[in-house]
């Protein structure tokens, strides 16, 4: 497969249907090799584990020989028609056969045509696209695909308080390493994930589920899929891979968990490793974490732009003291937590204090560092994040 929006953003297509059984039932660790930009844990397809990013000619090389425990600068690719073995180097063009191909490929005059006249009068499907008049965007309620975002409901004249967090209650708690992909997939829709749940009540067909990427527009969808992604690991959850949590001793769905949390009014925390939210700068990964009604992120250190976006969303990220973190807490997801010190005044890189009240009865303080960096993120997050911020500075609401 080739670089561009297929494997990047899940759209791979599927797998011959008896492979996948098979892959699945005997919990086979299989491999794509690819020559995309991206790799991600279940992105290029929800079933394969192993994903190796390559260069074209050697993408066809190991599509040749069959499998990838195999070293090709040793080890035959595959048999000629003689029945004699046939060696990568045998294959592997040269400069100059490279230099003739690419001539061969170079085609000025169907450039032209293509890029060279009217693309609005050319592009017949493009106009055959009824848009809707006027200063404001008439939202349907029936699609799936772009629906009005609720980041404006609460919306007032004035910034709110900032406050201390109390009783909130564990959503996950990840290990290291947990990409914006775990949290906010952009590959295919699995139908009995909560994303899939939705579409199919409101009457989308399997096959016309598309991807967490071509319905980035409805954050009804986008929020069911965060810490969504089939191979995210919920520490809460031992032994289990999958969007899955705990509430009330019973395992169930994050989303599920969150919607029933904040219909109690519990504020939510998710704890996280080294380098949480790296991969690509995702904006719903921070998005679909607000939606879910989670306050902060407590982690051993932040992807830079995550972190930021976070902020951005009004997610408070904070980070654990060097030697310190949810596992030398022993944390289990049956505490609650208090995070004070931040109602009195915010300023960059505070300390802040996280209040574990175990289930035992137990309490235990730790200092943490509030992971806003600089002052006009203090402005941000006061606002309830940017968006917020930027429309009372439209409406000059803001000193």
């Amino acid at each position: 497969m080739g670089y561009g929006c297929t494997t990047c953003i899940g759209n791979s297509g599927p797998l011959d249907p008896h492979v996948e059984s098979l892959v699945t039932k005997n919990d086979v660790v299989a491999a794509s090799v690819l020559s995309g930009n991206r790799n991600f844990e279940a992105r290029v397809h929800q079933s394969i584990k192993a994903n190796f990013l390559m260069s074209p000619p050697l993408v066809v090389a190991f599509a040749i020989a069959g499998h990838v425990d195999i070293d090709v600068e040793k080890e035959p690719i595959g048999l000629g028609r003689d029945g004699k073995p046939v060696y990568l180097r045998d294959i592997w063009p040269t400069p100059e056969e490279l230099n003739a191909a690419l001539g061969a490929a170079a085609d000025a005059e169907m450039y032209r045509q293509n890029y060279g006249g009217d693309l609005a009068r050319d592009a017949k499907e493009w106009n055959e696209i009824v848009a809707p008049r006027g200063l404001v965007y008439d939202w349907d309620r029936k699609s799936t695909y772009i629906r009005e975002p609720p980041y404006f409901e609460k919306f007032g004249a004035a910034s709110g308080a900032v406050s201390d967090i109390r009783g909130a209650r564990p959503l996950a708690i990840f290990g290291d390493s947990v990409t914006t992909d775990h949290i906010s997939p952009a590959g295919s829709i699995k139908a009995t994930s909560p994303a899939g749940k939705y579409l199919i009540e409101h009457g989308v067909a399997k096959e016309d589920f598309n991807s967490y990427g071509a319905r980035r527009g409805n954050h009804e969808v986008m929020v069911r899929g965060t810490f969504a992604n089939v191979r995210i690991k919920n520490l809460m959850v031992p032994g289990v891979e999958g969007g899955v949590t705990m509430l009330d001793g019973k395992q169930t769905t994050i989303y599920d968990a969150s919607m029933e949390h904040q219909k109690r009014g519990t504020p939510l925390i998710v704890f996280g490793g080294l380098e949480y939210g790296t991969g690509s700068s995702r904006d719903w990964a921070a998005k679909g974490t607000a939606l879910l009604g989670v306050k902060a992120v407590v982690a051993k250190s932040f992807e830079r732009i995550h972190r930021s976006n976070l902020v951005m969303m009004g997610v408070l990220p904070c980070q654990f003291k060097e030697g310190t973190d949810a596992g030398t807490l022993k944390l289990d997801g049956s505490e609650t937590f208090d995070l004070t010190g931040i109602s009195s005044g915010l300023s960059p890189r505070q300390d802040a204090t996280l209040t574990i009240r175990r289930a035992n009865g137990k309490t235990e303080d730790v200092k943490v560092t509030v992971r806003i960096d600089t002052p006009i993120e203090v402005e941000y997050f006061k606002h309830g994040g940017i968006l917020p911020y930027v429309l009372r500075q439209i409406l000059g609401m803001t000193a």
